[in-house]
């Protein structure tokens, strides 16, 4: 019913930025909120972003301040752009929309590395 395509993952070196997208397809309303979770090597799955059905935004204190969520103009694809990124940030990123129940992305490589 839901689908969602993400991109934009890529090799990036320490302190560079990416932009990650997550692009809706199908019946998609309503649409409570959309963000993203990542998983690194060895650890639990870790909630990184959300955007509200007001588009309001909440981010983990450890992307804070280097990461921005946010939704194109026909609020069918939400970005994550991250900025000054650490080898922490290495990790699959996962997209997820939230209506009814929740639909996962098949996740994409972050790796951030010399």
């Amino acid at each position: 019913q839901v689908q969602l395509v993400e991109s934009g993952g890529a090799l990036v070196q320490p302190g560079g930025s990416l932009r990650l997208s997550c692009a809706l397809s199908g019946s998609i309303f309503p649409i409570y909120s959309m963000g993203w979770y990542r998983q690194a090597p060895g650890k639990q799955r870790e909630w990184v972003a959300s955007i509200g059905r007001a588009d309001s935004t909440d981010y983990s204190d450890s992307v804070k301040g280097r990461f921005t969520i946010s939704r194109d103009n026909t609020k069918n694809t939400v970005y994550l752009q991250m900025n000054s990124l650490e080898s922490v940030d290495t990790a699959v990123y996962y997209c997820y929309v939230q209506t009814n129940r929740r639909t996962w992305g098949q996740g994409t490589q972050v790796t951030v590395s010399s």
